[in-house]
């Protein structure tokens, strides 16, 4: 469904299985926009039970699967691709309000922001019901939406300093390299500094070194392989560059306190019991 697009917008009343299923929606960001609604299940311990408008900002390669049944919304997908021509600080500040270093964000969204938005999200929308739909009036919308939901998030624009493009270019490396580059020193010569100095930037932006950063890579993927892929564990283990499954489970429970079987159980039994939320891996 999505092998040839970029984008895609939909209404959540009419988002398609065919969508929710497609292996090739990893590459996405995704913009959820629930409106009139209460927080997501696995947020509802911050926020209660508030109705209003929520976005949900989930950046690329994440495992949260969208239950839609019931909710009044929207969404919005789109490949980095899409933005690769902008200048590294707008890429930024996208990733930051996407957390792009965790799962996702998630923004409580007031009436006077509401109507701001709606009308950008009017005109795109028109625009992608197009039979020939305009690439550049899409991606310049596209724009307009997310120099505004930067704005509700952070009031006002970062300056951006030569650390913060380092992190920028780790993370687009990392993107590329991390199944079979797990060192600190290989990104380090890559970005023509010493794996010290890199681990200094990434303690300071990121709260993690490289190393740890690899590995938060690593398991996601693995989470998305658990959940979406019908490879066997030890499938799954050779294609994320473990030669032993005993090995691939350790490192999984080192990380994340459970077995990938147990993760597996943990994710079906939720799916089943719980409507209308994301699935936090």
């Amino acid at each position: 469904m999505l092998q040839d697009k970029v984008i895609f917008i939909r209404d959540l009343a009419d988002c398609p299985p065919a969508y929710l299923d497609d292996p090739i929606r990893r590459e996405f960001f995704e913009i959820v926009w629930l409106q009139n609604e209460e927080a997501l299940h696995a947020l509802q311990h911050d926020f209660q039970t508030l109705k209003g408008d929520w976005i949900y900002l989930i950046p690329p390669y994440r495992v949260h699967q969208l239950n839609k049944a019931g909710k009044k919304g929207v969404l919005i997908s789109f490949k980095k691709e899409l933005l690769e021509d902008d200048i590294k600080e707008f890429l930024l500040d996208v990733f930051r309000i996407f957390n792009i270093q965790g799962e996702f964000s998630c923004l409580q969204v007031n009436e006077e922001n509401a109507k701001s938005l709606s009308a950008v999200y009017r005109l795109m929308e028109e625009e992608y019901q197009k039979d020939a739909a305009n690439l550049i009036m899409l991606k310049a919308l596209l724009k307009v939406l997310l120099l505004k939901l930067i704005q509700f998030k952070e009031h006002h624009f970062t300056l951006q300093d030569l650390h913060e493009k380092r992190v920028y270019e780790f993370m687009m490396l990392l993107e590329v390299q991390y199944l079979t580059e797990r060192t600190a020193d290989f990104y380090a010569e890559k970005l023509g500094i010493s794996a010290k100095r890199l681990n200094q930037i990434l303690k300071e932006k990121l709260n993690k070194t490289a190393v740890q950063l690899i590995h938060d890579r690593l398991i996601l993927e693995a989470k998305r392989q658990i959940i979406h892929s019908e490879n066997t564990m030890k499938e799954i283990a050779f294609k994320l560059g473990f030669q032993d499954r005993s090995y691939f489970s350790r490192f999984f429970k080192q990380h994340t306190g459970q077995t990938p079987q147990q993760f597996q159980e943990k994710v079906k039994s939720h799916v089943l019991t719980h409507e209308n939320t994301l699935v936090e891996g």
